[in-house]
């Protein structure tokens, strides 16, 4: 196999088919690859994704899924690529090994299966803590939030180049995107956001989880989890939600946004963290006034 570390896109050779002739040529391609999550020395699980932001990935990953409760708790971190994947190994704390033991599990992940091969209902479904203070999650707007989603695009280097890549944005209250994060599973695009955001000083980041969070992906039960699990208070998503992501959104005080669109998208959830604006206020008393 070769060399991918690092390497977000692979080019590869094409035949296109015509209805009155054949065309040959490269394409380019997303890089999937195995990336083995090693803690310890002891191998607990092999998720399938872009080998690309790998720290942000590693760190993101052990956070959501429960094994860190604090970054702090990585202790070493290194990245080993062999014939057939790569291996990510990491040193964490006595206290979270110890824990990670007892909960053991072991998969194979289709493309970032975010709970595939958990060995019981309560490690597949686990709800984690309700936000602190939903009220100190930020208050957005609509308008806010459609300019983002209009931005996003432009910023999908993976995307724009292959056609084949999920994208996950961290973004200010004021519709501003801080970074970008990609991979080829939507889990891991939103692992790879959460732990780059974990990396960041104390100040920046308690100021970043005031806003919102994009994924080009649907809303599964998974996203909302790991977005709640990051203190993140809104999650948009560029797809349909699930039953069971939104009841967790609401047990959560998550706002959950669906089928995000050019001028449109649905608010599922905990709808209160999103002012209306001023023209849509109006039109509403206009309205009532008429009615």
């Amino acid at each position: 196999m070769p060399k991918v570390l690092g390497h977000g896109t692979s080019h590869v050779s094409r035949q296109v088919w015509h209805v009155d002739h054949l065309s040959e040529g490269l394409d380019m391609v997303a890089t999937e690859t195995a990336l083995a999550l090693v803690y310890n020395g002891v191998s607990h699980a092999v998720m399938m994704g872009t080998p690309t932001d790998l720290e942000d990935f590693a760190l993101g990953f052990s956070l959501t899924e429960g094994i860190l409760k604090h970054p702090k708790q990585l202790l070493d971190y290194d990245v080993v690529e062999t014939e057939k994947g790569i291996e990510l190994s990491m040193t964490i704390a006595s206290e979270p090994f110890a824990r990670l033991k007892h909960r053991r599990r072991s998969l194979v992940g289709r493309t970032g299966c975010g709970i595939c091969g958990a060995e019981s209902l309560e490690v597949a479904v686990r709800e984690p803590p309700a936000l602190e203070d939903s009220k100190r999650a930020g208050i957005l707007t609509h308008t806010a939030i459609q300019k983002a989603a209009g931005e996003l695009p432009s910023l999908q280097k993976f995307q724009q180049e292959t056609g084949a890549v999920h994208g996950s944005a961290l973004c200010t209250p004021n519709g501003e995107i801080i970074m970008v994060r990609e991979d080829v599973g939507r889990h891991n695009a939103l692992d790879k956001l959460i732990g780059a955001l974990a990396r960041l000083e104390a100040k920046k980041k308690e100021r970043m989880v005031t806003g919102f969070v994009i994924t080009t992906s649907r809303a599964s039960y998974e996203m909302v989890q790991k977005t709640v699990t990051a203190g993140i208070g809104t999650l948009a998503a560029v797809s349909a939600p699930t039953s069971l992501a939104i009841d967790l959104a609401n047990k959560a005080g998550l706002t959950l946004i669906g089928f995000l669109r050019r001028d449109r998208h649905v608010v599922y959830a905990n709808d209160w963290r999103i002012e209306m604006g001023d023209q849509i206020a109006n039109a509403r008393r206009n309205a009532q006034t008429i009615g």
